[in-house]
């Protein structure tokens, strides 16, 4: 089993940043790709970004390209989630998730563990 924490989130005004945070423990060899997934009050699970093991590919969401940035520092089982230029449609639960494969993956279903997410809202 995978464990995954988040952290970092809170409240900022639009045009503020924040940074997610993202701590694996349990069986972290077996999982490789990761990403992070929203869900605001009413609406689906989305994508939000997705980065390789190694983080040499990343894929993000068109809503939130060239806003925010996923890294991963894999000597310690932390993946991040730098969020600047934050709007109010921004507001939701941020959740971390890790996949099996080494892939990048935009379906909420090829990610076999979850945290349990951290709210992440903007004010205008």
């Amino acid at each position: 089993q995978v464990q995954l924490d988040e952290s970092g989130g809170g409240s900022v005004q639009a045009g503020g940043s924040l940074r997610l945070s993202c701590a694996a423990s349990g069986r972290t060899n077996s999982v490789y790709g990761r990403g992070w997934f929203r869900q605001a009050p009413g609406k689906e699970r989305e994508f939000v970004a997705a980065i390789t093991q190694s983080g040499g590919s990343t894929a993000y969401a068109d809503s939130v390209k060239g806003r925010f940035t996923i890294s991963r520092d894999n000597s310690k089982n932390m993946v991040f989630l730098q969020m600047n230029s934050l709007k109010p449609e921004d507001t939701a639960i941020y959740y971390c998730a890790a996949a099996l494969e080494d892939f990048i993956f935009k379906w909420a279903s090829r990610y076999p563990y979850w945290g349990q997410g951290t709210q992440v809202t903007v004010s205008s």
